[in-house]
């Protein structure tokens, strides 16, 4: 059995008897586990431990040896194979260069909204800490987050409130600044933020990640390795534009890593 991991059947029963001091839905966690690890054609499920909370991710080993890694992140209330940005990057990465671990993030039920989800944030860290673990016991000591979305809010998040040399480059997709509380405003995470970030957006994306363009590039004016970078004609999810979303990505990696 791989390390940092437990059986699929053991994971299921964990998040069945799940302690309710988690914030998570645990039951919607655990039908994401039924419904695509059986599907997944690249990669090995793992299941991470962050703080005594069983999660589930997906490894995937690089085409060539490889020191470098990549936590990929999901958004609002999807899982570590959603088809869309999620499997694309996840994949295609590996064959150029990278191990990709996408992981779960805490999720609520499917009618939640994305206010809702501040109560979740303080259990963000343990699971990117865990990932984190996770790859560098694996002898990887390289290491970015690319996260789509609220996902995206979650990295910078756990990004601005951990260790500086936790990981080496973030890359958020379609992150917008809506949250008010500044505990949580991604915004406000990217003020505290000094390594090298990027910021990928469709012309197209959703109104509220093109109306906060400004606010994010401002909150990380000290940062001389933040930038922007514009897909054209890319809506949020980027259908269709998988390839100039991946080619941004490794051309600005290969730069920064």
């Amino acid at each position: 059995m791989t390390k940092g991991s437990v059986s699929v059947l053991a994971m299921t029963a964990f998040l069945i008897l799940s302690p309710l001091l988690h914030a998570t839905n645990a039951e919607r966690e655990k039908r994401w586990v039924d419904q695509t690890v059986d599907s997944i054609f690249d990669g090995e499920p793992l299941f991470l431990d962050a703080d005594g909370y069983q999660f589930y991710s997906i490894y995937t080993e690089p085409e060539t040896p490889s020191n470098k890694g990549m936590i990929v992140v999901h958004g609002t209330g999807f899982h570590p194979n959603w088809e869309q940005v999620v499997q694309p990057v996840r994949v295609n990465m590996t064959s150029r260069g990278w191990h990709t671990l996408s992981i779960q993030m805490p999720i609520l039920e499917k009618d939640a909204h994305y206010e809702d989800y501040i109560k979740l944030y303080p259990e963000v860290p343990a699971r990117f800490r865990a990932a984190v673990a996770h790859l560098r016991a694996s002898g990887i000591d390289k290491i970015a987050i690319v996260a789509h979305s609220q996902g995206a809010t979650m990295a910078s998040y756990y990004v601005a409130n951990e260790s500086p040399t936790a990981v080496d480059a973030l890359a958020v997709i379609g992150m917008s600044a809506q949250y008010r509380q500044p505990q949580v405003s991604s915004s406000e995470s990217l003020k505290r933020i000094n390594i090298p970030v990027l910021d990928i957006y469709g012309s197209k994306d959703f109104p509220i990640v093109l109306a906060t363009n400004e606010k994010r590039a401002n909150a990380a004016a000290h940062n001389e390795n933040y930038s922007q970078h514009m897909v054209p004609n890319a809506y949020h999810f980027f259908d269709d534009h998988n390839k100039e979303l991946i080619d941004a990505l490794t051309q600005w990696l290969d730069e920064h890593i």
